[in-house]
């Protein structure tokens, strides 16, 4: 091979490694970017995402078991969603807004669409009261009786309503339960009666912590919601 034609082809070889350096440099830097919330949320870039077409059971959440014991359900799809996200590629496609200014979004990571992959795996229902995408999914995991689909249990809909309902009727001020705390770092994070944080937290006003009806309420006077996971 003469030296005119090693030109061109040394070159084309220092190209492509270029490209793939630079490939690998986005996919660390796209991943290291990624923080998971709870089960079914997650920010990229700063930007949080709220899972189109499913709800996890929350954090905090036990399910019934097939032998009538309990299982950390809210941990297993929290551990699923890291499992899922942390070090990989991610890309979501936000659809529309919630009333908490979270993005309703669809997620792949590494080709892997996760919302699918949460209802697959039995650690999610698909929440037909916005979307029906992902029942014939759940149908599925719920005939071979995964996860949250091994026993009867409560939906994390369901969990959220008896919690806001056990809270309201305890004697919160004026029937607003949500504790918006300030951490010793001074940030502004709210615990609704689900959190499992919520017992433990003490409001003092004398701090500026104060009480909230509604999450949107919360957002808006600058208080978000607690990261269970990393």
């Amino acid at each position: 091979m003469s030296s005119l034609e090693e030109g061109p082809i040394l070159f084309s070889r220092l190209l492509a490694i270029a490209l793939l350096l630079l490939v690998s440099a986005e996919c660390v830097s796209a991943a290291s970017n990624v923080r998971v919330i709870d089960g079914d949320t997650i920010e990229l870039d700063s930007v949080r995402y709220r899972l189109h077409g499913i709800d996890a059971p929350e954090a905090g959440q036990q399910c019934k078991a097939a032998d009538g014991s309990e299982w950390a359900c809210g941990q297993a799809a929290l551990h699923k969603m890291e499992s899922l996200v942390l070090g990989h590629g991610v890309i979501c496609t936000p659809h529309e807004k919630d009333l908490y200014g979270r993005w309703i979004a669809s997620c792949v990571a590494d080709g892997i669409d996760v919302n699918r992959e949460m209802i697959a795996s039995g650690l999610a229902w698909a929440f037909r009261k916005y979307s029906v995408d992902y029942v014939a999914v759940e149908e599925i995991a719920h005939a071979g009786h995964v996860g949250i689909w091994q026993a009867e249990t409560e939906t994390a809909w369901d969990f959220r309503a008896h919690k806001w309902g056990d809270a309201t009727s305890s004697g919160t001020p004026v029937r607003c339960p949500i504790k918006g705390n300030i951490n010793s770092k001074h940030e502004k994070i709210y615990h609704v009666p689900w959190s499992t944080d919520y017992a433990k937290t003490k409001i003092d006003p004398r701090k500026g912590e104060r009480w909230f009806c509604s999450e949107g309420e919360a957002v808006a006077a600058g208080w978000r919601s607690p990261q269970w996971g990393r």
